[in-house]
């Protein structure tokens, strides 16, 4: 078996950590932080927005049952692409989304896919979600993990409050489901 990872910032952490647990194939998805240094890699600074760093997930994946473009197309349909602020709810820089690639493979197949996303008028404005070179990823707090789970009722209430999934039901429909 031959696991890879994948990251991705897609606005709140929770969110886009339980759309991909529920891949076949992906064997763990960890909420963290990217894009700073490790000493300020925590929830408080990095939701108050006083780091450089993007909430995001890890993602780990079983090459023989997922393959990363996959990855990629359902990343896209869980994020606005077009919003350079934030995510929903969620404004400020540490809610920005981007595709942190590991690899050069990775890189191309980021690339290729926003263009193809971009060109393909989906959305009236462009796509702006970042492609960016992976620096340390930092795992959150344990409570943090596998949120949805832990406090299913908070976590559905946030994910519809925040306007994620009216957004997504609007843009993708039924084609956005895991």
């Amino acid at each position: 078996m031959s696991i890879k990872k994948a990251i991705f910032a897609g606005g709140c952490f929770w969110c886009t950590e339980s759309t991909f647990a529920k891949i076949p194939g992906v064997t763990e998805v960890l909420p963290g932080y990217i894009g700073d240094e490790a000493y300020n890699a925590n929830y408080e600074a990095v939701s108050l927005g006083t780091t450089k760093h993007y909430e995001a997930i890890e993602v780990s994946f079983n090459e023989e049952k997922v393959n990363y473009k996959e990855l990629v197309e359902t990343f896209w349909r869980e994020i606005d692409p077009t919003d350079p602020y934030g995510q929903f709810a969620d404004k400020g820089p540490q809610y920005k989304t981007a595709i942190f690639y590991l690899d050069d493979e990775q890189k191309e197949i980021a690339k290729e896919s926003k263009k193809a996303l971009d060109e393909s008028k989906k959305f009236d404005k462009p796509v702006v979600t970042e492609i960016l070179e992976a620096p340390i990823f930092y795992v959150a707090e344990e409570y943090h993990r596998e949120y949805y789970k832990k406090n299913t009722m908070h976590y559905e209430m946030y994910r519809k409050g925040s306007g994620r999934e009216d957004f997504l039901a609007k843009t993708w429909g039924n084609s956005c489901k895991i």
